[in-house]
This record gives structure tokens, C-alpha cells and sequence, in this order.
């Protein structure tokens, strides 16, 4: 027997006459983690041959990558014969322990002789008298003992491990992430990684009033990001200037209302330049004064370009749950104000009205100030290996 890794699609398989742009684009992001791997698919399975025999680390590297429903493990042999599926069986789970089982047919290869009902009782009962203690359970077995008939070959396979689902990276466009160091973003934007949008991000430095430790996190937030997106551009904007000219000239119950107006005008600037076609961030509804649907109404009537919030109906215990999950939520906690948190007002105004905040936005020339913030922006790329970030200026 062959030992092969499988993949079965889960949600690509819906994809009708587009599918094989799906798959195709899963298998270029294998490859690119994988590097030497073997690939073979079609539009059922596909077929994954390592290059060594660490499997344990091959399946860890799959698990997060999108687009994947479940990862198999499996036994590939080319002799279709009935007597020989079963000597193939008995080798497979002489060493496995379990008390109930049930045995699962799917013949791929409808011509093969003998029915998928009349395989799967003369395979079980083979089972029954190879192996001792134990019985048949077909609602709720401890063992599953999978046989799949293909045209030239028989798979059978026991264990199934959950993928991440979702599209694979890449397959819905770029889009640009506003990235803080807090908790919501890098959630928000690994839900949009798992809807197919490869991503680049934003974050608003202030410095003095932010540190260098804030930047850290947020690097570190981003690498965190690449083992699901790979290689992700960040782009440090100094917001200093623009931030402090709010803080002296607008009624401070605006102060966030005006700032996320002018980091929405920046951001959609910047994703235009990149041709990403969405902005993103982690806004979740009612959670702080600035996202009332108000709020959000009011900020986003300064860009064209649609603005995705994938947490928007989550709570934050769901948040805080999604975050550990991904392993962000520890660097998250991590107490470094971003200027998203410094010069917050005590009351922040919860519905803010647009025609306010347009005449407020009329004491500065916030134009030029943007323009200045946009030409003297940093770009770092993030890598998911070893290697340390590297400055592209």
C-alpha cells in the first residue's frame, strides 16, 4: 500500500463551471508552503505526495491553509480486487483500538461489480470476525473504516482532520486591512483571508504619542496574519501631525468621528494605489462610540470603495475566542497605545451628524496634510519564515 495525503474541497465543490479556478489557485498556495511536494488533482480530491516522510508536519502546514474542508490520510492500492481490499483492511486496523465500528463505501467507479450496500455489509462482516470485542455502531461509531472505488485504484483511510475551509488566498482580490494593535483587527482580517481576499495592511502611527513597541506589536500582529495570508505588506503611516491639528481645532465629543474619517481617506488612497478593492477593518456594531451604525454611516461617507467589517455581528466574547484561536490574542493584550486609544474623549459623541463634522473638517487643510502622510509612508514586508521584516522604502 502507497501512503497519500488527500484533500477533500468542502465548499469549492460548489463552484460549478468555475471550480477549476478554485482549485487550481489551491493548489499554486500548497505549493508555495510546500515547496517540493508532489500534486495531483482533479475535480473531486486532490492528491498531495510529500517530499519526506513528516507527515505530522505536512498536515500541521495544510491546517492553515484555506480552501481545504478536510485533510485524509490515507492507504492507496491498485488492486481493486474484493479479497484484496479486505487483507488491506485487516492491515490497517490490526493495531488500531476501538470497540464499535462502521465501514462507509463510495464507488467513484460505478462499473465496478459488486454494489456499494453489498461491499459495505461483506466488509464489515469480514471486520467482525477478523478483529475481537468489538460491534457495529452506525450512529455513533469510535472507528469509521472509509473504502473509496476509483477507476484504477481503492483508498481506504480512517482518521479525517478538519481544514480551515473558506476560499483559497488570492481568489477574491486584494483587499487593504486597517490594522491596530488591538484585539478586533487581526481577527477581522483573518476572516476576510478565509473568504478568498489576499491581504495588505494599514496601521496609523503618532509618534511621540505612540511607541516604537506599538509598531513591534503590530509587526508581530501581522506575522502572526502571514500563516494564513503569506507574505503581507504593511504600510506604517506617520499620523502624528494630522491627529494633533484634530485634537487643537475640533469639538473633542468629534475627536474619533473626524480622525477615522481621515484615516478612511488615507487608507482608500493607499488601496487604490495597490489595486486593492476593499478597505477592512474590526468594527463590531454598538461595541464603542464610534461604531453606532451612525458612526459608520457618517466615517464612511468620505470613501467610495466598499468597507468590509466581518465582525460586525460578533460580540466580544466571540471575538476574544476567534482571537486566541488564531493565536493573536496574547500579543493583542499586550498594553501599548495605538493612536486609536490616545486622545480619546470622556464622551465621545455616539451619533455624530455628518453636515458637524464636515464643517469641523473645514478649520484644517487636512488635504495637504494627507497628501505629506501618504509620501512619507513606510512599507514593510512581513514574511512568515525565519527571516526578520524587511524595509522597503
Amino acid at each position: 500500500m502507497e501512503k497519500v495525503i488527500f484533500l477533500k474541497y468542502g465548499e469549492l465543490s460548489t463552484k460549478k463551471d468555475n471550480r477549476n479556478f478554485f482549485i487550481k489557485k489551491l493548489n499554486e498556495n500548497i505549493l508555495s508552503i510546500l515547496k517540493d511536494a508532489k500534486i495531483e488533482y482533479d475535480f473531486g480530491r486532490m492528491f498531495i505526495y510529500p517530499s519526506s516522510d513528516n507527515y505530522d508536519e505536512v498536515i500541521e502546514k495544510l491546517q492553515n491553509i484555506f480552501g481545504i474542508h478536510e485533510i485524509v490520510v490515507a492507504y492507496k492500492f491498485p488492486d481493486r480486487d474484493l479479497d484484496s481490499i479486505k487483507k488491506n483492511i485487516l492491515t490497517l486496523i490490526k493495531d488500531k483500538e476501538f470497540k464499535t465500528f462502521k465501514v462507509e463505501v463510495k464507488r467513484s467507479d460505478k462499473k465496478y461489480p459488486v454494489d456499494g450496500i453489498t461491499l459495505r455489509k461483506d466488509l464489515g462482516a469480514f471486520i467482525l470476525k477478523n478483529k475481537e470485542n468489538i460491534k457495529v455502531d452506525v450512529n455513533n461509531p469510535e472507528a469509521l473504516v472509509n473504502v473509496e472505488i476509483r477507476l484504477n485504484e481503492v483508498l481506504i483511510y480512517m482518521d479525517t482532520i478538519k481544514g480551515l475551509g473558506g476560499y483559497p488566498v488570492g481568489t477574491q482580490g486584494k483587499g487593504l486591512l486597517m490594522l491596530s494593535g488591538g484585539i478586533d483587527s487581526p481577527v477581522a482580517g483573518y476572516l476576510a483571508i478565509k473568504r478568498g481576499i489576499k491581504l495588505e495592511a494599514i496601521y496609523f502611527e503618532s509618534p511621540p504619542h505612540t511607541s516604537e513597541n506599538a509598531l513591534n506589536k503590530v509587526k508581530s500582529l501581522a506575522k502572526i496574519l502571514t500563516k494564513y495570508n503569506g507574505e503581507l505588506k504593511l504600510h506604517i503611516i506617520n499620523f502624528t501631525e494630522i491627529q494633533e491639528e484634530i485634537y487643537k481645532n475640533m469639538p473633542h465629543e468629534y475627536l474619533i468621528t473626524i480622525m477615522r474619517r481621515m484615516m478612511y481617506r488615507i487608507g482608500a488612497i493607499i488601496a487604490s494605489r495597490r489595486n486593492a478593492k476593499v478597505l477592512i477593518n474590526g468594527e463590531s456594531i454598538g461595541q464603542v462610540a464610534s461604531q453606532t451604525l451612525t458612526s459608520m454611516y457618517v466615517v464612511n461617507e468620505v470613501v467610495r470603495m466598499p468597507v468590509i467589517r466581518p465582525l460586525c455581528c460578533f460580540d466580544k466574547l466571540e471575538i476574544i475566542a476567534l482571537s486566541k484561536q488564531i493565536g493573536a490574542y496574547e500579543t493583542s493584550i499586550l498594553p501599548y497605545e495605538d493612536c486609536c486609544t490616545i486622545f480619546v474623549p470622556d464622551h465621545p459623541v455616539i451619533n455624530p451628524e455628518l453636515d458637524k463634522a464636515q464643517e469641523y473638517e473645514r478649520k484644517i487643510d487636512y488635504e495637504e496634510m494627507i497628501y505629506k502622510a501618504i509620501k512619507n509612508e513606510k512599507v514593510l514586508t512581513i514574511k512568515g519564515e525565519e527571516e526578520e521584516f524587511s524595509d522597503i522604502l
